[in-house]
């Protein structure tokens, strides 16, 4: 159950929830410190947001489209906005998220859609059984399943990130084959965290022996 008094004093942007599941140090230093910088993998994301970054709605085949919805919950605390939102019977709701690349190994995307779907049934009252990621480099859409589970690591995440936020404090940098590719790597320095734990290392070493 989510913490009421927690929920009053910080709310969280989703994609935060993204950026923690994947790494909690560059979640840090970009909703904590203001940190961001752009690479090829960035800019080329944004341009594949750039045809739902407009408000507004369609219906084809008696499906509704909505672009660029703004999301909230007051239950959880959260607030941001759905790439499109899928109607189906005007009743069924479905978020979709554009993503560049392929499926990655860890479920930040999934946590992500799936707290869209927390505030697409707060906000309109109804169920959201599932969502779907379209992934740009496979040219494929997935289709995201709002089980138990997730939902479960999802309230995780949110508490997870709200703990960060309110700590105000940034974790430290861990070298990772995840940080290849990282917009903020020349920022986070993990290399260095790394060749000062080498050095500590070292040194402890050596006092064994002296």
């Amino acid at each position: 159950m989510p913490n009421k008094a927690k929920r009053e004093t910080e709310t969280i942007i989703i994609a935060a929830l993204n950026q923690y599941v994947f790494c909690p140090r560059r979640c840090a230093l970009m909703f904590v410190e203001g940190n961001w910088s752009d690479n090829e993998h960035t800019a080329i994301g944004s341009l594949l947001h750039d045809h739902t970054d407009e408000p507004g709605y369609e219906t084809d085949a008696g499906v509704t489209l909505l672009r660029a919805l703004p999301l909230f919950s007051a239950r959880y605390g959260l607030t941001g906005k759905a790439d499109i939102v899928e109607v189906r019977e005007g009743k069924h709701y479905a978020p979709v998220e554009y993503k560049k690349g392929r499926r990655r190994k860890w479920d930040n995307d999934d946590v992500q859609l799936c707290a869209q779907a927390f505030c697409l049934e707060e906000m309109f009252s109804v169920a959201v059984p599932e969502g779907f990621i379209y992934h740009a480099a496979s040219k494929r859409r997935r289709k995201v399943i709002f089980d138990e589970q997730l939902r479960a690591e999802t309230e995780r995440t949110i508490e997870a990130v709200r703990t960060l936020l309110a700590k105000g404090e940034v974790p430290p940098a861990v070298l990772l084959p995840r940080c290849d590719g990282c917009s903020l790597r020349s920022i986070c320095l993990p290399e260095l965290t790394q060749i000062k734990a080498r050095t500590e290392l070292d040194h402890y070493g050596r006092s064994l022996w002296t």
